[in-house]
């Protein structure tokens, strides 16, 4: 005679694990990978012809009025743009052929992020391309770190999809504000109360300055080698994403 099964009998204990440990990411690897933007971001604006390699969107509004006023253009600052394009593509080729979701996805998105920002600091260390900021090797340069930072927003999106940006701060910026004015005026919330979205808006505002602000620090004393450092939290970000759950 069959016996009948209760709903707690049918939760399968791996996918249980399986939502605790994504659960768990989306809470503690968005604020790592904004300081990781952050360096990046000035890092790369500093040392690198002043290009940005996190906010996409900056090169693109550089490059659109350069063509308009008829100044020089600068070519690794245009290409930075279909390098991004093509680059997230890819982690979408990745994510789709691979067969992995969640957590797994995410640690393989995560070691292909150390790899870039890895060949971005040992490509920098041996060239020195901060020497000549337009040259060709600052260029090249650009471009892995541009890879790297579209690996970031492109894991974000397939592999945690419950997060939000950690690399375009305007949103995070909107959601910050429009939140600080619901708390203070509760009785005509201009947005569907959630102190949540405070919150994590504001430590991923938080993380991306301290991130800039190390990584200018970084960049006085270290030369090339700031570079190590948002290599350093990558790897760290692997390692999180590679930590058993609490529950397993």
């Amino acid at each position: 005679m069959p016996t009948s099964t209760t709903d707690a009998d049918a939760i399968d204990p791996a996918s249980a694990d399986e939502a605790l440990a994504l659960s768990r990411l989306e809470e503690q690897l968005p604020p790592l990978l904004s300081v990781i933007a952050g360096m990046v971001d000035l890092t790369g604006f500093f040392t690198l012809g002043n290009i940005f390699t996190a906010h996409i969107t900056g090169n693109l509004v550089v490059a659109a009025a350069a063509a308009v006023r008829g100044g020089p253009l600068n070519l690794a600052q245009a290409l930075a743009i279909p390098v991004f394009m093509a680059a997230v593509a890819a982690v979408g080729l990745i994510a789709r052929t691979s067969g992995r979701h969640g957590r797994d996805l995410a640690r393989l998105l995560l070691l292909a992020q150390f790899l870039l920002l890895a060949g971005v600091l040992i490509f920098s260390v041996i060239t020195k391309p901060s020497a000549n900021p337009h040259g060709l090797m600052a260029g090249i340069a650009v471009m892995i770190a541009v890879a790297a930072m579209a690996c970031q927003f492109a894991l974000m999106r397939v592999a945690i999809p419950g997060a939000i940006s950690t690399a375009v701060m305007t949103g995070n910026l909107t959601n910050t504000v429009l939140s600080l004015m619901d708390a203070l005026s509760p009785r005509h919330p201009s947005t569907r109360p959630d102190a949540g979205r405070l919150k994590r808006s504001l430590y991923l505002l938080l993380g991306f300055l301290a991130g800039c602000v190390v990584a200018a620090v970084a960049i006085c004393w270290l030369g090339d080698w700031a570079w190590s450092l948002p290599a350093a939290l990558a790897a760290a970000a692997v390692a999180l994403a590679a930590a058993p759950s609490p529950a397993g």
